[in-house]
């Protein structure tokens, strides 16, 4: 036994597995020379199958001598004694990943059990009959000729396109260049596409075609059909992280298995095109971020500098101007939750105010926005973007109306007190403006907050702390009592007390905390402590 390892083409990435094999098909073996008076008998969905080596079957024992990918040849003289071993050959050469098998016939062996040839078509292996006149050797140098000169233009090809992409990451291209530089070398329309399906270059012609072709959901790498080659996906990776795919779409479906190659080179570029693009939109959001963090609480320098630094980055402060706060809620506050954050109301603040101020600080986003903007309508822009990634959410905060640089640090603290106020008041994900706090706007405004719990304390009495579990359900009957003026009645219905029950827990809150059934501002007190302890934790 003798055989030979051929020198095959580039990387061939199989459409049905994603697997990258190298070598050339059985069905274009069959278009060299040598083999032009050969005959396929079997097999004939298996042309497909990918031949890596030759090799000549002289003993017996072969299934012991051959590789995965193998073209066998055979004149069959070592099973002439046992024509009956021919049956189970194609099952046996299928297991252990042949190609094809291809047989001389008439000198040792007459004919192929039709068994066999019934058992190559089910398992789709081909199986080849061979000219009387050609000889193995002959064979063996001329596909060896031939895939050799066909892998030498192959070669150049990709030589040409390596120098070609190389090129477009040293002059510092993006994808735009990309995919240009590879629709002209592969003849066919290109696209980039991010993780979402969102076209972010294409060229080349049949733009909607290709877009059709871009919402199929194939296999990286895979044809929309294995025969047309109309269509071929690759996916774009770098760092562990996928950042999209390149399509290519021809509709002559001439796209070969080397152009796949092609394609892999310039999904590689643009990964690194993506990279670089990201790292420069951290750095440069990083400068944004702490520009605006500097405005915001006042240590950017004069109006007129703040005004000419914005403008640099492409805001506007010099108008009437409202600022929000969008900050994670508890158990939200993550790395990725606030990437996401920022992205969502970046997109939201392109499409509303593309001249407003956006930047993300350690946990929140804070946005600064034309004052005629609907700034709840930019806030649930943001949040239905936001909600593909339950359970995060983020709370919402509004300022009063800015009218230039100097009051923007006023208006970012509004605007904080309200996101983190809404959140108490009214759960995860509220939207608040500040003059719409009412009371709590005033107590918000108090900074010592160690004053406003010994208020509580004072005037509660017993009542401010949770140590017996009676205490939450007195405080929910007074603050009743005190949102219905004293109506026993009414507040015995939004209760469901009996209304005797209800006068004997009246009269159980006056021994504790005083008359205040005849004391106004005993009651003002009593309702100011309760609205201190709904904000508890501002």
């Amino acid at each position: 036994m003798w055989g030979h390892n051929l020198y095959m083409e580039p990387p061939v990435r199989l459409a049905s597995t994603g697997t990258i094999i190298h070598g050339v098909s059985v069905g274009e073996l069959l278009g060299v020379s040598t083999l032009a008076e050969a005959r396929l008998i079997a097999g004939e969905s298996g042309l497909g199958r990918i031949v890596q080596r030759l090799n000549v079957m002289e003993v017996p024992d072969i299934l012991a001598w051959v590789k995965p990918h193998e073209l066998l040849l055979t004149t069959g003289y070592p099973l002439r004694n046992t024509p009956q071993s021919l049956g189970r050959l194609v099952a046996d050469l299928d297991e252990r990943g042949l190609a094809a098998l291809a047989i001389k016939l008439g000198r040792y062996v007459d004919e192929l059990p039709s068994a066999m040839a019934e058992q190559a078509d089910r398992l789709g292996f081909p199986l080849i009959l061979l000219p009387n006149d050609v000889g193995f050797d002959d064979i063996l140098n001329q596909v060896l000729t031939d895939i050799l000169n066909r892998q030498a233009a192959v070669l150049v090809r990709a030589e040409e396109a390596h120098r070609a992409l190389v090129q477009v990451v040293l002059a510092g291209g993006g994808l735009d260049e990309v995919t240009t530089e590879v629709a002209a070398l592969l003849d066919v329309s290109v696209a980039a596409v991010d993780g979402r399906g969102r076209v972010l270059a294409s060229a080349g012609p049949h733009e909607a075609a290709l877009r059709e072709s871009i919402t199929r959901d194939w296999p990286p790498g895979a044809a929309a059909s294995p025969g047309a080659r109309t269509a071929v996906s690759v996916p774009v990776i770098a760092g562990g992280h996928h950042h999209g795919r390149i399509v290519a779409y021809s509709p002559s479906g001439d796209i070969r298995d080397s152009d796949v190659g092609i394609l892999e080179r310039a999904a590689t570029v643009a990964a690194l095109a993506v990279t670089r693009q990201e790292a420069v939109n951290a750095v440069e959001s990083k400068y944004r971020a702490d520009f605006l963090r500097d405005v915001l609480t006042g240590r950017a320098g004069s109006a007129e500098r703040v005004v000419v630094r914005a403008r640099a980055f492409g805001w506007d402060l010099e108008r009437p101007v409202t600022v929000l706060v969008a900050e994670l809620d508890p158990d939200g506050d993550e790395r990725t939750a606030q990437d996401r954050l920022v992205t969502c109301w970046t997109a939201a603040m392109r499409r509303h105010d593309p001249r407003g101020a956006v930047a993300g600080f350690s946990h929140e986003v804070v946005a600064v926005v034309d004052a005629s903007v609907d700034a709840s309508r930019i806030a649930k822009d943001a949040a239905s973007a936001f909600a593909d990634t339950p359970p995060v959410t983020f709370s919402t905060g509004t300022s009063r109306p800015s009218r230039g640089p100097e009051t923007l640090p006023e208006a970012y603290s509004q605007a904080l007190k309200a996101a983190r106020v809404g959140r108490q008041l009214h759960g995860p994900g509220a939207v608040a403006h500040f003059d719409q706090l009412g009371v709590y706007r005033l107590l918000s405004l108090v900074n010592d907050t160690d004053e406003l719990h010994a208020f509580v304390r004072e005037t509660l009495g017993p009542l401010a702390s949770d140590d017996d579990a009676e205490n939450a359900d007195l405080r929910r009957t007074l603050q009743v009592l005190l949102e219905t003026n004293l109506n026993v009645a009414e507040t015995a219905r939004r209760l469901h007390f009996h209304y005797n029950t209800l006068r004997y827990r009246i009269g159980k809150l006056e021994r504790l905390l005083g008359n205040f059934t005849d004391d106004p501002h005993l009651r003002l007190n009593l309702t100011l402590a309760l609205h201190v302890l709904r904000m508890r934790g501002i």
